[in-house]
């Protein structure tokens, strides 16, 4: 069987939106509704939202090819490389630091036309550290560059990408591409969602890096989503993605086998939709994060405060199996003793809800309004 790339019309992909225009129309909707949310939001809690986003962004592109990244290490680098750090908080993972450098300039160069120089930048930056490969150039190998899986000598081949020598002339093409089909370009793709499939689809079945592709491939996604709205986009496409990563592999390994790639977009167009309800949900929890500071921030002693402030950087799922002592002396520095007290009187005040009860009791946080309970 040919992978898309062999194919003699390659690369004119051919697809068709019939059965996705309420998808389209409910995208563009929320994108509208993320914007009036920011708009509405205080400088700082939307600068809060934004790197709440950046962060969930930079650790699930991340998980997707096996790396686990310190979300505390992350969230440090976003803020040193948005001149929001504190000097007493180094990053010494490479990894975390490169990830969060992406992630801030992919932000900030979201207008720009793209280009090899630029790919070759991020390619750097997420391979930081990384050993034995090329970086920051183009593979070379004279060896296929495989998608494999299984015991060795009994490999499965998901995907062969085109050869090294190809590969130049191939991301020139891309590149061209890209430039010409942006808002206001001569062959302009008016669906964002659209154009951001097709572009990750597209720099995926070159492969043109020894390693990262997964995650300059989300970033580049990111970027034509960005330019076709106008504005950084806030949302996450690979934390959509992580949570069903078998879906996507399947989907872009059945994309790479053809120019008809209307499966593909039955795929992502969905996918990015669900990163845009997400969205949602983390501007909603940044201004309740906001509001419990407003109610509560006067009422927390320092090591109160660093034990909430650790707790809510968790994100809106939560802190995983809840608070108790061991953790709470691990996070503040200090006695049982004192973190038995620190959380009890956090619990008189309503700021902390206790569950179950003795050696066994956890405690969730207060993120509630004044008018119910939602407890974190």
């Amino acid at each position: 069987m040919k992978y898309s790339w062999q194919h003699p019309d390659w690369p004119h992909f051919r697809y068709s939106l019939e059965g996705l225009e309420d998808i389209l129309f409910e995208f563009a909707e929320r994108t509208g509704r993320v914007s009036g949310l920011l708009a509405g939001l205080s400088a700082g809690t939307r600068a809060e939202a934004i790197i709440d986003m950046m962060v969930a962004e930079a650790i699930k592109t991340s998980e997707i090819e096996g790396e686990y990244l310190s979300r505390q290490d992350v969230m440090s680098s976003i803020r040193n490389n948005l001149g929001l750090g504190q000097k007493s908080e180094p990053v010494y993972d490479l990894r975390a630091q490169g990830a969060a450098e992406l992630m801030v300039d992919v932000r900030n160069s979201f207008a720009e036309r793209i280009a090899a120089d630029k790919l070759f930048s991020w390619h750097c930056m997420i391979m930081k550290g990384s050993k034995g490969i090329a970086i920051g150039e183009w593979r070379s190998h004279e060896e296929p560059m495989q998608v494999v899986s299984g015991p060795m000598g009994r490999e499965r081949i998901h995907f062969e990408a085109p050869p090294s020598a190809q590969v130049a002339d191939e991301m020139e093409g891309l590149i061209k591409w890209f430039n010409l089909t942006g808002p206001g370009e001569k062959h302009e793709i008016k669906r964002a969602e659209v154009r951001s499939a097709i572009a990750h689809l597209y720099f995926e079945t070159i492969h043109p890096f020894e390693d990262g592709n997964g995650r300059i491939g989300r970033a580049i996604a990111e970027k034509a989503l960005s330019q076709g709205i106008g504005r950084p986009v806030l949302l996450s496409l690979s934390r959509a993605i992580e949570a069903d990563k078998k879906a996507y592999y399947d989907a872009l390994q059945e994309a790479q086998r053809s120019l008809e790639i209307t499966p593909w977009l039955n795929y992502f167009l969905p996918m990015a939709l669900e990163a845009q309800k997400q969205a949602e949900k983390l501007i909603e929890f940044t201004l309740k994060k906001a509001k419990f500071f407003d109610r509560f921030g006067g009422q927390l002693n320092e090591r109160q405060l660093k034990v909430v402030r650790r707790m809510l950087e968790e994100g809106p799922n939560g802190f995983e199996g809840g608070m108790n002592a061991r953790k709470y002396v691990a996070i503040a520095t200090t006695s049982k003793a004192t973190a038995t007290r620190d959380m009890q009187d956090l619990a008189e005040k309503n700021i902390f809800l206790p569950t179950g009860g003795g050696r066994s009791t956890r405690y969730s946080l207060n993120l509630s309004d004044g008018s119910g309970e939602t407890a974190l």
